[in-house]
């Protein structure tokens, strides 16, 4: 196997999902000076200085406008790959990471803080895009034994974007009022890195030739990423995928909602990837501060932690890479949801006599730990291959789009309701999300089939008899074995 196919998902992890990894954590450290670069300017503008609920509204849509732009981004995602492919498309997502990097930069310069809204929108755009792209085009790329591990370096691409994002933020590097507006357009350099070395690498096989009809292209792009081995099988698997579609033109979100023969297809994504801020990983951080204080962590050292939590979530990931071509992606799922379920309920009980016990706060602080390092094995990484490994050509571009919107929505409307839940439920919340990960390790357990090692018609097939059960297609074979009655529906 060439190297190129690594250095590939390289190139794509550094302008595609470590965008979105460095653009989540990178905002917390300047937040105080934000706050106070906007009250000097309301100052210098108005002649009065603006009040505390103010200042607070505009911090609330430097924050949030992000996760607006990266809905845009993803709905923008799926014309663009099929309209453009998936290389023009990935390159396309560099321009608002520039664009953003540039706003933020010269906010300070400028005397505007609506350069800083402005700017994060566009880093949304960029973050929506990218992570849906980078996706599609690696899973694309690699061949069947390697399918999930290329996947996951998406995965690990946004743990070493949070780890970047929080290690650029100690005061010793970035995080100091002369220096936030460069720590804001960090994102600059690896949209540049991007740009220099994508262009050097062919688009993706299975584009090439079930979109574009491009044999050829499709031939000298596998051989440029995986050598010049006997690759066929892996050849003439795209060509009977191609011939099971028929022509049709790449299918609409819409058509996800309709269409029979990706219902439970559509059912698993939504479950168990679109549905992913509802494993409480948002909630376990938030946490993380005072359960390391009452540890007995000197608040000074709170961003070490933080570090030494980031480093584990990308050692799990890439653990992960490691595991799922020999465990599989079903039982990676199955058990790492029920060990975060099982981490959650104690966690709510460890919270909840905090003060009762000395060694108490130390239990929380491996709870957390165990957490993430199950989201970090499971979800996190197992889910990257999923869209590409359960959608047939036509449909993946809508699944990709759907799951990232999806997400991007939950992720907003998580981000307002989320004070009040706390507020009302305190660490009881957890039990919120411990019931959404307990069912879907039941669901992972008894419904979705195993991926690994089968083609895409071959997991079409499986899901066939979900979505047709007992039913025959007319144009069907007369046959009772359901693997037959899939590629017909097409």
């Amino acid at each position: 196997m060439s190297y190129n196919l690594f250095l590939l998902a390289f190139v794509l992890g550094i302008g595609g999902a470590f965008q979105y990894g460095l653009q989540v954590s990178i905002i917390n450290s300047p937040a105080e000076y934000i706050k106070s670069f906007i009250r000097e300017t309301w100052l210098k503008r108005y002649g009065s200085s603006p009040s505390e609920e103010m200042i607070t509204l505009m911090w609330s849509f430097v924050v949030s406008i992000y996760s607006i732009g990266g809905l845009l981004g993803s709905l923008s995602a799926g014309y663009l790959s099929v309209r453009f492919g998936r290389k023009k498309a990935m390159l396309f997502t560099n321009i608002p990471a520039l664009l953003s990097a540039t706003l933020m930069g010269l906010s300070r310069l400028c005397g505007s803080f609506e350069m800083i809204i402005a700017g994060r929108l566009f880093s949304g755009v960029c973050g929506g895009l990218a992570l849906i792209i980078h996706l599609m085009y690696a899973g694309e790329c690699a061949p069947l034994k390697l399918r999930g591990l290329i996947a996951i370096t998406a995965s690990t691409a946004i743990a070493v974007g949070k780890f970047v994002g929080f290690a650029l933020g100690l005061r010793e590097v970035l995080g100091v009022d002369a220096l936030w507006p460069i720590l804001m357009a960090v994102n600059a350099l690896p949209a540049l890195v991007q740009l220099l070395t994508l262009p050097f690498f062919p688009d993706s096989p299975r584009y090439l030739l079930i979109d574009k009809k491009d044999k050829e292209g499709c031939i000298k792009a596998v051989k440029q990423l995986w050598g010049d081995g006997d690759h066929m099988a892996e050849i003439d698997d795209m060509m009977a995928e191609q011939k099971a579609i028929r022509g049709e033109k790449a299918k609409s979100v819409r058509d996800l909602f309709r269409d029979k023969a990706v219902r439970w297809q559509f059912i698993t994504l939504f479950l168990v990837s679109s549905c992913m801020q509802l494993i409480g990983v948002n909630v376990v951080y938030f946490y993380a501060y005072n359960i390391f204080i009452k540890a007995g962590i000197p608040p000074a050292q709170i961003h070490y932690v933080s570090l030494g939590v980031g480093i584990t979530e990308i050692l799990t990931t890439v653990l992960c890479g490691f595991l799922i071509e020999r465990a599989g992606r079903k039982a990676l799922l199955w058990k790492s949801y029920a060990v975060m379920a099982l981490a959650l309920g104690l966690l709510t009980v460890t919270l909840s006599l905090q003060d009762s016990f000395s060694w108490v706060p130390y239990c929380s602080v491996a709870l957390i730990f165990i957490f993430i390092m199950s989201f970090g094995i499971g979800p996190a990484a197992v889910v990257c291959p999923l869209p590409t490994e359960i959608f047939i050509q036509s449909y993946r571009p809508a699944a990709y789009v759907f799951n990232g919107a999806t997400n991007w929505i939950q992720l907003f409307i998580l981000g307002l309701l989320f004070p009040f839940v706390v507020e009302g439920l305190g660490s009881f919340c957890f039990i919120i999300f411990l019931t959404y990960c307990l069912s879907m390790a039941v669901f992972v357990f008894l419904v979705m089939p195993e991926t690994k090692g089968k083609t895409i018609l071959q997991v079409m097939e499986e899901f066939n008899c979900l979505n047709y059960r007992g039913k025959k297609r007319q144009t069907a074979p007369q046959q009772s074995n359901c693997s037959v009655k899939i590629v017909t529906r097409l």
